[in-house]
């Protein structure tokens, strides 16, 4: 994945709008986290697929047999610059619905949920 910018103007969602959505059981939304696995071993949120941007060569061309591009995607980061990438990209392949998660894992243990793990 490269630093470029796609152009398109991307949507947020609140840390709190997303605990809400995920404490409702929202089956319509599609979660995924770009951290790296080092990253997910020391905080996680249940129901995430981990897409690391660094193994973005492993799954890429896979990307519409993994997620629906139709579907509201939620995407996560440690503070919300990968995510943004994410959805940069993801926007730019399609996906018609995607959020950032604004603030990131960091965000969440801080405004949500403190047995979260900082790092």
């Amino acid at each position: 994945m490269t630093d470029q910018s796609f152009g398109q103007a991307m949507t947020q969602i609140s840390v709190e709008e997303l605990a809400e959505r995920l404490a409702a059981g929202d089956a319509n939304i599609q979660l995924v986290d770009v951290r790296e696995p080092q990253e997910l071993a020391i905080a996680r949120l249940p129901g995430f697929v981990n897409l690391p941007l660094s193994e973005y060569a492993n799954w890429n061309q896979k990307i519409f047999a993994m997620l629906n591009p139709e579907a509201e995607t939620l995407v996560l980061c440690h503070h919300g610059v990968r995510s943004a990438q994410m959805c940069q990209w993801l926007a730019s392949q399609g996906f018609t619905n995607v959020k950032n998660i604004a603030g990131g894992i960091a965000a969440y243990s801080q405004l949500v949920d403190p047995t979260v793990p900082q790092y």
